[in-house]
C-alpha cells in the first residue's frame, strides 16, 4: 500500500519531470528558431539575400565569392498560380575565372543590363561611372553567357523586399571564382539605410559585427521591388526601369516558399528563370 506521503512525493517528481521536459523542448525550439534566423540573415546582411555563410565555398583564387542572404526569411505564403512562363530550353554552363576581368568598359558611357526572364523583360540602367568594377564584371560575365538559364533563387517578402539572382548553382553559394570591390556605398539614392524600390545592388559577405568580408562581391545581386531597410554595405550599381518594375511586382505578388532547411533560401513561388542576360552600351 502506497502511503499518502509517498504518493505526494511521486506526484511532485512527475510534475518536476514534466517541467524539465517543457524547458528542454523550449530550449530546443529556441535553438532551432535562432539557427533559422541566423541562416536567413546570413553573412551578407550581418555578414551574410539572402546570404552565403562566410567561407561556404572557395573560388579559384582561394577567396570566398559573393553571397547574399540579404534578408530575413520570408514567411511562407499560400500557393498561388505561377505568373511566369516555361523556361527556354538550355543548360547552365559551369564557368569560373581566377581573377577579376580587365577593365574594358567606358566609364562615361551608358550601359543597360537586360534580363530576359520567364516572367518578362527586366531592363536595368547601369551606373558605370559610380560602380565601374561591378558594371565591367557583369559586362564580362554576361557576354560569356554566365547567367543564361539560371534561376533567381531567393525572394523575401517580409522585412525587406528583394529578388536575388546571379548564382548559376541556384543555391546561394555560387560565384565566378573571383571577387570585386565594394563601390558606390554613398549612393545619393540610398538614404537613411533604405534601398529604394528599383535599386539593383550586389550581395556580399560583409559582417558588420566583425568588419570582415569587405570587397567580397561576386555575381550574386538583388533587385529591390519595394523600399527596404538595409545598411549601406551593398554596392548599388543599377536601377530597374518602369517596365521592369511591373515584372518585379507581378512575380513578387506570388510570394515566397518556406525556407529551405539546407540553404535557408526562400525561393520565389514564381519560376523566375533568366533565359538570357546581356549588357549593352548605348
Amino acid at each position: 500500500m502506497v502511503s499518502q506521503e509517498q504518493r505526494r512525493r511521486q506526484l511532485a517528481r512527475e510534475k518536476f519531470l514534466r517541467q524539465q521536459q517543457r524547458r528542454t523542448d523550449a530550449r530546443r525550439k529556441s535553438r532551432t528558431r535562432n539557427a533559422v534566423i541566423a541562416s536567413a540573415i546570413g553573412v551578407v546582411l550581418i555578414g551574410s539575400l539572402g546570404l552565403y555563410t562566410a567561407g561556404a565555398f572557395d573560388g579559384d583564387d582561394g577567396k570566398s565569392n559573393a553571397g547574399a542572404e540579404v534578408t530575413p526569411s520570408a514567411a511562407p505564403t499560400s500557393k498561388v498560380p505561377d505568373p511566369c512562363e516555361k523556361a527556354a530550353k538550355g543548360e547552365v554552363e559551369t564557368m569560373s575565372w581566377k581573377k577579376e576581368p580587365a577593365m574594358t568598359i567606358d566609364k562615361s558611357a551608358d550601359y543597360t543590363m537586360k534580363l530576359s526572364t520567364t516572367c518578362g523583360e527586366i531592363d536595368i540602367a547601369l551606373k558605370a561611372e559610380a560602380a565601374p568594377h561591378t558594371v565591367n564584371s557583369f559586362n564580362f560575365l554576361l557576354n560569356k553567357g554566365y547567367l543564361d538559364h539560371t534561376k533567381c533563387h531567393r525572394l523575401t517578402d517580409s522585412g525587406i523586399y528583394v529578388l536575388q539572382c546571379g548564382d548559376p548553382t541556384g543555391t546561394g553559394t555560387g560565384g565566378p571564382g573571383y571577387t570585386i570591390p565594394d563601390e558606390n556605398l554613398k549612393d545619393k539614392d540610398v538614404k537613411g539605410d533604405v534601398y529604394p524600390a528599383g535599386t539593383v545592388a550586389m550581395a556580399n559577405q560583409f559582417n558588420a559585427q566583425t568588419g570582415e568580408g569587405k570587397d567580397s562581391g561576386g555575381s550574386q545581386f538583388f533587385l529591390v521591388y519595394q523600399d527596404s531597410p538595409l545598411p549601406a554595405n551593398y554596392t548599388p550599381f543599377g536601377t530597374v526601369t518602369e517596365s521592369g518594375m511591373k515584372v518585379l511586382t507581378k512575380l513578387s505578388a506570388a510570394g515566397a516558399q518556406a525556407a529551405d532547411p539546407t540553404t535557408g533560401n526562400t525561393a520565389p513561388n514564381a519560376t523566375v528563370v533568366i533565359n538570357k542576360a546581356t549588357v549593352s552600351k548605348s
